[in-house]
């Protein structure tokens, strides 16, 4: 499978077989004991603590997928590919392979069926409660969560900074806004700009480390609280990037009326989410398809086309005004732009 497209049902049969060798590689650090230069089989296995012969197998199928490769005096070394298994790369994806890799998703994603069949969370009925009380209940799986998140938002960062003007703002309310990533880099860019970061205090619990380390400590206010309660007020832009879609309909626009009443009559709303099609007529479709069916199969929320989002702006006293891409690719973020109706 290639960007979402599936070359043949026999691959998605044994799909889950490489999705598990990479999340065990991800799990034993491979690629970052490997950061320094090739290892040989014995210095992996004594690093990692695993039994050589078995690592071997394991090496195999991670040279399968293009993550490593053995040189001709039978060491082990990093592809180019493999790098994004390291932790300490901006382009990271290590946090989202243990997140969607681990036995909690994949105990949830087993109950496909009964979300299918019932059109109730698959999650909360195998684990007995929803998925975001389930991350505030387990620490570790929540810091792994929130590091996917801030991946994801980290690589996305540039081309939204690229394809809008931020600079006719004065106060950007960033509404869970999680460790202020996307926040600290408009600021960085837009330098008359003030801010404000609202999320749960799990959120933005290293946002401040993230504002000094980036120089904007001094224009960016950090809040905590309940979005479902109210967001902050004075802001005449309020931003939401990756927050709507996990959310059904009736609490989305929950979201959205709170932020209508803390901007008063003048503000914009920005929503960054990825829209799906009305129809999905072509395979390069599948990523944003496989995220809807994982929020599905994990949450209350969905993907939703540009038509939908209309109508959740229209609910929450919006009117949906603009739509800007962030790239070429069509199942990339949308940038969705909405005023006071």
């Amino acid at each position: 499978m290639v960007d979402g497209q599936v070359n043949t049902l026999q691959d998605v049969v044994y799909g889950f077989m490489p999705a598990q060798i990479l999340h065990v590689g991800a799990r034993l650090n491979i690629a970052d004991e490997l950061a320094g230069g090739p290892r040989t089989l014995g210095e992996l296995a004594a690093a990692t603590g695993t039994h050589g012969p078995s690592l071997r197998r394991l090496l195999q199928g991670l040279a399968c997928l293009n993550v490593l490769g053995e040189t001709a005096d039978g060491r082990y070394e990093l592809t180019a590919a493999g790098q994004q298994l390291r932790a300490d790369v901006p382009n990271s994806i290590r946090a989202a392979v243990l997140l969607f890799c681990s036995e909690a998703m994949w105990r949830s994603w087993s109950a496909l069926e009964y979300s299918v069949r019932t059109g109730d969370i698959a999650w909360d009925h195998v684990h007995g409660s929803s998925f975001f009380d389930y991350m505030d209940e387990h620490a570790a799986e929540s810091t792994t969560f929130n590091s996917a998140m801030a991946d994801r938002t980290r690589a996305a960062v540039p081309k939204i900074i690229g394809n809008y003007d931020f600079s006719r703002f004065t106060r950007l309310v960033d509404v869970g806004g999680g460790n202020g990533q996307l926040l600290a880099t408009i600021l960085t860019s837009t330098p008359e700009l003030r801010g404000v970061l609202f999320d749960q205090p799990a959120g933005v619990s290293d946002a401040r480390d993230m504002m000094w380390a980036t120089g904007v400590a001094d224009r960016c206010e950090i809040t905590a609280g309940d979005f479902f309660a109210g967001v902050p007020t004075g802001g005449d832009a309020y931003l939401l990037k990756s927050v709507i879609h996990n959310w059904d309909d009736d609490k989305a626009t929950a979201i959205l009326r709170n932020c209508r009443k803390a901007m008063g009559d003048k503000g914009t709303l920005l929503l960054v989410e990825r829209i799906m099609p009305p129809r999905v007529e072509s395979p390069a479709f599948g990523r944003i398809v496989w995220s809807d069916v994982n929020m599905l199969v994990n949450t209350f929320g969905r993907e939703r086309t540009e038509a939908e989002y209309g109508a959740l702006f229209a609910a929450a006293g919006f009117e949906l005004t603009g739509r800007k891409p962030t790239s070429d690719d069509p199942v990339d973020y949308q940038l969705l732009e909405g005023v006071p109706a």
